[in-house]
């Protein structure tokens, strides 16, 4: 996208505008989290506490956002949804580590069958796994999804609404 300013000249001069970014902010693109944020089930030890995920430069249009968390390592490769929210004001740039859902937003099904965020638990041993956090700006409004969606069923419906997307990868081991 790039914005296009007349000068006075009779040029023209094209400036390009700022990229959608995500971070986790304490945590730099493939930092590691510590274990607050990992699953408080079956033995894993966690505080279940979801990362913090700032954002930048949404672009225009933008009406909501959804935050996905997906682990491509787990599940031997398979990959492992462990977070989907939507309809997230478009008013919103953050969420800080452990907030709950935003008012008005809808927890997606991750991979226990159930609504919400559910922590990293990696097999003890296995080289630490990569967590891909990741927010799209969507043309949708914040209540234009039902409820109960799985990571498919979300990028299914959310087809052709996407304007921008962006990530931001966490490492966890054990």
């Amino acid at each position: 996208m790039a914005l296009t300013l007349a000068l006075s000249s009779g040029f023209t001069h094209v400036v390009a505008a700022e990229a959608f970014e995500v971070t986790s902010p304490g945590t730099p693109d493939g930092g590691t989290i510590d274990s607050s944020h990992a699953a408080g089930v079956n033995n894993c030890g966690g505080g279940n506490q979801s990362p913090a995920v700032q954002w930048r430069n949404a672009p225009s249009g933008t009406r909501s956002f959804a935050v996905t968390l997906f682990d491509p390592d787990g599940a031997k490769g398979i990959g492992i949804i462990h977070w989907v929210l939507y309809g997230i004001p478009a008013s919103m740039n953050a969420m800080p580590h452990g907030a709950p859902a935003p008012a008005g937003s809808v927890s997606g099904i991750n991979r226990t069958g159930q609504p919400g965020y559910y922590g990293p638990c990696p097999p003890i041993g296995d080289v630490p796994h990569h967590y891909v956090l990741q927010v799209y700006a969507l043309d949708l409004a914040t209540d234009a999804l039902p409820p109960n969606l799985n990571h498919d069923a979300f990028l299914a419906a959310v087809t052709n609404h996407v304007l921008a997307a962006s990530s931001t990868v966490l490492r966890y081991g054990r």
